[in-house]
């Protein structure tokens, strides 16, 4: 019940980012690209919309990177599974798409 203070809060959070986001976005392009590019200028809900785009597209809509945590956890419990012999063999993969793979520095260095 300590916390019912977020309720009224969070909204006013959230339209203060959108006023001032819109704001940034649409001063930014306004100052930048039509002298650049010569692209015509932008209103604020046109920046509103360009900032929801790249959210939507580069942000994604996730909290702490969807499932990233999880995947090395479980590469790592995978890894702990394989053999010695499965290891080489994944190293080798790896090597050759990636170059050296799990190798010491001294070992990956060749001479020029």
């Amino acid at each position: 019940m300590k916390r019912k203070w977020i309720f009224g809060a969070a909204p006013v959070a959230i339209v203060a980012f959108i006023v001032i986001g819109g704001e940034v976005v649409m001063h930014l392009w306004n100052w930048l690209l039509p002298m650049l590019f010569g692209w015509r200028q932008i209103t604020f809900w046109q920046a509103v919309g360009l900032l929801a785009l790249c959210r939507i597209l580069f942000g994604g809509w996730g909290g702490r990177g969807g499932h990233r945590p999880n995947f090395r956890r479980r590469m790592a419990e995978k890894w702990e599974r394989m053999t010695p012999e499965e290891r080489e063999k994944f190293r080798q993969r790896m090597g050759s798409r990636c170059g050296p793979f799990g190798a010491s520095s001294s070992e990956s260095k060749e001479p020029a």
